[in-house]
């Protein structure tokens, strides 16, 4: 397989020859193209590869976020059997798409990178929830990457027309395409949006078809899929690894497990894209710092009266801004300790050399 089948180009081959300059290892570039828990797949020119990070590489990494992902380019070190190869560097990413950690406040979780487009699934049946799509569109657009909405499952819904409305008003500029992967219908214009060499990624909860979407896509029955459950129209999990996928037609898709969970995570300006209708709004209160609640003069609360602008996508923006706000503090605080932390190990450190050679002399 070509690298340039796998989205590689010239910014990324200047990228590893410089990286090779600096390195007496004899390294070649791949792209990890598996991810099931800790083990990675890499696949090289001449083949794919199980590897891990080497020991330098996760000494060095400030976070969890500096380690390698599904669709990251990296420098391999080959083995001398068959046994795993080491990852030694990561090439630099163009985007990268990442969540809070389920259950955690502080510590996020890498999705992908390396993403042209995120393609944000809601199937439009008992699972389609505007206010969740608000929310996946705010983790998108802080990926770097173009977000796109795709409403699955279109054969189960009567008004199809009138939920791309419905979508298209609180996704302003962002592109919504309805399609039905059991039928085949709506794949051309998804195709459309990832040419040859392009990698998008499947974003959305377990049961919203993105399996059988990739199915449909790759023209045969790769992976795995379930029915939703019928009291709930919930998904059951059926997708346990991250996987890249090259289309027929040389576009590149990701597809993962479900996520119940969306935590923010990032700055502010996915949050200004997603909400960049109310925030113009926001440009006409007679206050800077109007909070749209009980100052005079809010042209905020006076587009909600007027019907102009939804009351559930304002109190949608409160609610992800409260959540935003509160996680900087949280990240804020433990960087404040860590910071704290090293420092005075750093102090300790050198009062035990200072002592050592002080005994010596």
């Amino acid at each position: 397989m070509s690298l340039e089948s796998l989205g590689w180009g010239p910014d990324l081959g200047h990228a590893f020859s410089l990286l090779l300059s600096q390195s007496s290892l004899s390294l070649v570039p791949g792209r990890v193209v598996r991810q099931e828990r800790g083990l990675l797949t890499v696949q090289t020119s001449e083949r794919a590869w199980l590897a891990r990070p080497s020991g330098r590489l996760l000494h060095q990494a400030p976070g969890a976020e500096a380690l390698p992902t599904i669709g990251d380019w990296v420098a391999l070190l080959r083995p001398s059997g068959e046994g795993e190869a080491l990852l030694h560097a990561l090439l630099p990413r163009r985007s990268v798409l990442m969540r809070r950690e389920a259950g955690s406040e502080r510590e996020g979780q890498l999705l992908a990178a390396n993403l042209d487009v995120v393609f944000l699934v809601a199937g439009l049946d008992g699972n389609y929830n505007p206010r969740r799509i608000e929310r996946a569109l705010t983790v998108a657009w802080n990926s770097g990457a173009e977000p796109v909405v795709v409403l699955s499952k279109a054969d189960l819904h009567e008004d199809v027309a009138g939920r791309i409305r419905e979508v298209q008003a609180l996704s302003p500029g962002v592109s919504v395409l309805a399609l039905s992967a059991q039928q085949g219908t709506g794949l051309e214009a998804l195709r459309e949006r990832l040419p040859a060499g392009k990698t998008g990624v499947l974003l959305g909860s377990s049961g919203v078809g993105k399996s059988t979407l990739v199915n449909r896509l790759l023209e045969e029955a790769r992976l795995a899929t379930q029915p939703v459950r019928p009291d709930d129209d919930m998904g059951r999990h059926t997708t346990t690894h991250r996987e890249l996928f090259v289309l027929p037609h040389g576009g590149l898709l990701i597809d993962g497990p479900g996520m119940r969970e969306l935590g923010l995570w990032g700055e502010e300006e996915g949050l200004e894209q997603t909400f960049a209708d109310l925030l113009a709004l926001a440009a006409d209160c007679r206050f800077s710092d109007c909070t749209h609640r009980h100052e005079p003069g809010c042209a905020v609360r006076a587009a909600v009266d007027t019907g102009a602008l939804a009351r559930e996508r304002l109190k949608s923006f409160e609610k992800l801004q409260r959540e935003q706000a509160y996680h900087a503090r949280q990240v804020s605080t433990a960087g404040q300790r860590e910071h704290k932390r090293i420092e005075r190990n750093r102090t300790v450190q050198g009062w035990q050399v200072s002592r050592a050679k002080r005994r010596g002399d």
